[in-house]
Parts: structure tokens; C-alpha cells; sequence
């Protein structure tokens, strides 16, 4: 049904013969136009996406499930979203025309974020103490595996089922030690409550022992395998617009305002900032480029992916992401 869906949707996407020029190609977010958006629309402003002969529209989207399905029926051809909820949705949805084709959050955000003056500065300091978690959060769905890798023991944690709007205030007035959301978001929600920056400890899932990627470009199969080269020229004005965006972020910022006129430009500069540092410039980025994955790593990924999600099909992870359209590694270097 969805492959259907997509050959009519995609129909008046694909303009045959024509000259790239004069290729649109609507962009899907997973969110609303803050901070880690910026790229894609200095990449707009700077000539990118026009030098590779594109005309990009971006469409602010309300979470990864929105964008996925909007994607797998070609209401856009392309978009962008986390490839965990995209793994789960082709498990669910066998056969669905979307995938994954470059990796943007190389390490995915996914963090628990706490105090130092409650006690918690590393993942053992959550024994003995209360965990603010939002039932939905994609941060705690992952927090079972982040606390095999870790050891710890969850009968010593008190989890406590918060909501997202309280999530920050609970732990700014200490009702709660720690709490598991988005780095770069939990960590600009405390400093904006007036919790002291070098009192905020983030402990992204990352950096201990939790090998999931983050977000991706992702993009409906049909479209690109009828346009590869629409496909690999945007990837390459993706990566040109990150890599501008990281050595001017403010600048990024203000393609960014241009289009969020009410967007705090110092706030959203340092939530652009907290995400090159954190998530898009790793090692593995600054050696192989932006984009591509490792295999065994998503091996491990998938494998923990399955101690919180139960696989309908066995895993393949050749469904789920391809560096069929990525540019050569020059163009997608960083620095």
C-alpha cells in the first residue's frame, strides 16, 4: 500500500528531462526550525543546494514518527529523522520505499542530564537516586541499554514518570537528580531555569557504551533510484552546508532567524554549538567525512536496539541505511 501510495505522490515530484536546475525537492525536518536546522538553510543561502541545481523547500516537522511515514508514501521525497524510530517502522512495515543514506548525528543526542550538587556526575551516581523520565521520551527508551552497558542496577534507581514541560523545572528545584532527554536541549532548558552551568553534568548514552546512531537523511527509495544524482547532490550540499555552519555557527544561525523571526539567535547559536561538539564532529566524522556508518558498530546497535524493542523480522541492516548516494569522503569532510 505504502509503495503504491508512493508511486502516485511521487509522480509529481519526478520532472523527466528536465534540467537540475530545475529540480524541487521538499525536505521534511523531524522538528521545528531551531538551532540544529540551521545548516540546511545556510546551505540554501550560501549556493549549496542551487550549485547542485536544487531548489529546496524545508517543511518543519513534529518528531522522527512524523517524518518517517511522511517520507515512506513520497509526500516528500527526502527528510530527516532518527534511524531508530526508522529501524522499528520498517520492522512494522516490511517492504516500505524509505531508507536511510547519510548519517548526520553520528553520535545521537539520547543523554541523561543531572547535577553535580545532587549527587550525579557519571552513570553509577544514579544508583541511590530519583530518575525524571517522560514515559514517550526517546531518550529513556533507550536507558535500558544504557544501563546494561553501564552495570547498573536498576532496583537502586527510583524511576519517576514525569512530563516533557516539567522534565527541566523538577530538576532545577532538585525534586529529581537526574533526567533523561536530548543533550543539547535539557542541558539550554536548565541553564534558562538558572541552574548553574557547572553544575549540569550530561552524560551522553554515546560516549558510554551505547553504540545506536542518531539522525539521518533519509529518503524514499522510489525517487531515489528514478533521480541519483538529485540524491547525491543534495547529500553534498548538506555536508557543505554543516561544514559552513561549523565554522561560523552564528552566521548559520541567521539563515536560521530569517525564517523563525521570533528564534533567539544567542540561544539558538549555542544549541547549534552543543550539537556540532556532541553529535556531528566526532572522530569518526573528522577521518571518514559526515555520513557514512560503520558496520560493525551497527551490528552492536541493532543488537542493543533489540533489548528494548521486540523485532517483529530478523534485523538486516542493509534495509535500513545505504552509501549508495553519498558524494566521495572529500566532500563530506568537516574541516
Amino acid at each position: 500500500m505504502l509503495r503504491h501510495a508512493a508511486a502516485a505522490l511521487l509522480a509529481g515530484l519526478t520532472f523527466a528531462g528536465s534540467a537540475l536546475a530545475e529540480t524541487k525537492v521538499p525536505f521534511a525536518l523531524d522538528w521545528k526550525f531551531e538551532g540544529p536546522s540551521a545548516p540546511y538553510f545556510m546551505a540554501i543561502d550560501n549556493g549549496a543546494f542551487s550549485g547542485a541545481g536544487l531548489d529546496v523547500e524545508i517543511a518543519a516537522g513534529k518528531g522522527s514518527l512524523d517524518a518517517i511515514p511522511k517520507v515512506a508514501t513520497g509526500a516528500f521525497p527526502i527528510g530527516f529523522a532518527d534511524i531508530n524510530s526508522l529501524i522499528k517502522f520498517l520492522d512494522q512495515n516490511p517492504g516500505a520505499p524509505v531508507t536511510a543514506v547519510m548519517m548526520v548525528y553520528d553520535k545521537p543526542p539520547f543523554a541523561v542530564v543531572g547535577r553535580k550538587s545532587l549527587g550525579v556526575s557519571e552513570p553509577k551516581d544514579l544508583e541511590g537516586r530519583v530518575l525524571g523520565a517522560p514515559p514517550p521520551d526517546g531518550a529513556w527508551a533507550q536507558f535500558p541499554a544504557f544501563a546494561t552497558a553501564n552495570g547498573l542496577d536498576m532496583s537502586k534507581i527510583t524511576v519517576e514518570p514525569v512530563g516533557f514541560p516539567t522534565r527541566e523545572p523538577m530538576l532545577a528545584e532538585g525534586n529529581v537528580a537526574a533526567v533523561t532527554g536530548f543533550s543539547f536541549s535539557s542541558y539550554l532548558n536548565l541553564v534558562r531555569l538558572g541552574v548553574p552551568e557547572d553544575d549540569i553534568s550530561t552524560i551522553l548514552m554515546a560516549d558510554y557504551g551505547l553504540a545506536l546512531y542518531g539522525n539521518a537523511i533519509i529518503v524514499n527509495t522510489d525517487f531515489a533510484t528514478a533521480n541519483p544524482d538529485v540524491v547525491t547532490g543534495f547529500l553534498g550540499a548538506v555536508a557543505a552546508g554543516w561544514k559552513a555552519a561549523i565554522a561560523d555557527p552564528a552566521k548559520a544561525v541567521e539563515s536560521l532567524v530569517q525564517r523563525n523571526p521570533a528564534a533567539d539567535a544567542a540561544l539558538e547559536t549555542r544549541r547549534l554549538q552543543l550539537a556540532i561538539n556532541a553529535n556531528v564532529v566526532t572522530d569518526f566524522t573528522a577521518a571518514n567525512g559526515m555520513g557514512a556508518v560503520d558496520a560493525e558498530r551497527m551490528t552492536k546497535a541493532l543488537a542493543q536496539l533489540a533489548e528494548t524493542y521486540d523485532f517483529q523480522n530478523a534485523p538486516d541492516a542493509s534495509l535500513y541505511f545505504t552509501d549508495a548516494y553519498l558524494p566521495a569522503a572529500e566532500a563530506r569532510m568537516l574541516k
